[in-house]
């Protein structure tokens, strides 16, 4: 097989879609996470506390394919809320560096009308390359 799924331990499972795919050389690609729980429940519905479960989601993800955030090379941002999230910077980079520490990855930020979700406020798809 090309590719291994990556379903962190005790998460309810994806529908229609994997949390995680790593490929033979090492590339994990994670599929955009919500700030919802490892049991798909909206805990916050405020866009800082949905910030910070995205971000622990994919260091789970992360994690469970043998790697560390620090191994993350890519983000990309899908937020509702443009003015929310420029009005709050210094809570983002608070909760950021809480969960990724001073580990800055290539980032993109894209404002989305809407999400699949309609609790969420935003989604955060992530690449890292692991070791092999």
């Amino acid at each position: 097989m090309a590719h291994e799924f990556i379903k962190p331990d005790g998460w309810a499972p994806a529908k229609g879609y994997n949390n995680g795919v790593l490929s033979k050389d090492g590339h994990l690609f994670v599929g955009g996470q919500i700030g919802w729980t490892r049991d798909q429940v909206f805990e916050s519905h405020d866009f800082i506390g949905q910030m910070e479960q995205a971000l622990r989601n994919i260091a789970d993800v992360v994690e469970s394919a043998g790697g560390t955030v620090a191994d993350v090379t890519r983000l990309t941002w899908y937020v509702t809320d443009k003015k929310e999230y420029l009005a709050r910077q210094a809570e983002i980079g608070a909760v950021y560096r809480k969960v990724f520490g001073r580990h800055f990855p290539a980032m993109t930020m894209v404002v989305v009308s809407a999400l699949i979700e309609d609790e969420a406020l935003l989604e955060i798809e992530a690449t890292a390359v692991l070791d092999t």
